[in-house]
C-alpha cells in the first residue's frame, strides 16, 4: 500500500511540474484567459520542482 501511495504522489508531482513549465509556452491571450500575467507565468514556470510539495 505504501508503495502505491508513493507512486501516486510521484505522478502528481510530475504532473504539477509539467503544468507549471507549460505556462511558459502560453501566449498572452491564453494567460489572460486563465487569469495570470506573463510575469506570474514566468515566475511560476521557472520555480524549481522542490518548491512545491504535496
Amino acid at each position: 500500500m505504501d508503495d502505491s501511495l508513493a507512486q501516486l504522489r510521484s505522478q502528481i508531482c510530475a504532473h504539477r511540474e509539467r503544468s507549471r513549465r507549460q505556462l511558459l509556452t502560453h501566449d498572452d491571450r491564453l494567460l489572460r484567459d486563465i487569469g495570470i500575467t506573463r510575469a506570474q507565468a514566468q515566475k511560476e514556470g521557472r520555480k524549481s520542482f522542490w518548491k512545491h510539495t504535496l
